[in-house]
């Protein structure tokens, strides 16, 4: 009884899980994020190709 009660308040896995759960939170938010930040970039340098190319006309 003894052990499993130390092993009820053993909190030392913890902090390696929720620093799982922050590095697989954060590399979901990239995945969601970087294409739609490069479609936005394109979109940006886009415009800026076709300003530069009507100059020298």
């Amino acid at each position: 009884m003894n052990k499993l009660m130390r092993f009820v308040k053993d909190e030392s896995g913890a902090t390696a899980i929720e620093y799982g759960l922050l590095a697989a939170g954060i590399g979901l938010l990239l995945i969601v994020i970087v294409p739609q930040l490069g479609a936005t970039l394109s979109g940006v340098f886009s415009r800026i190709d076709s300003g530069i190319s009507g100059l020298g006309q």
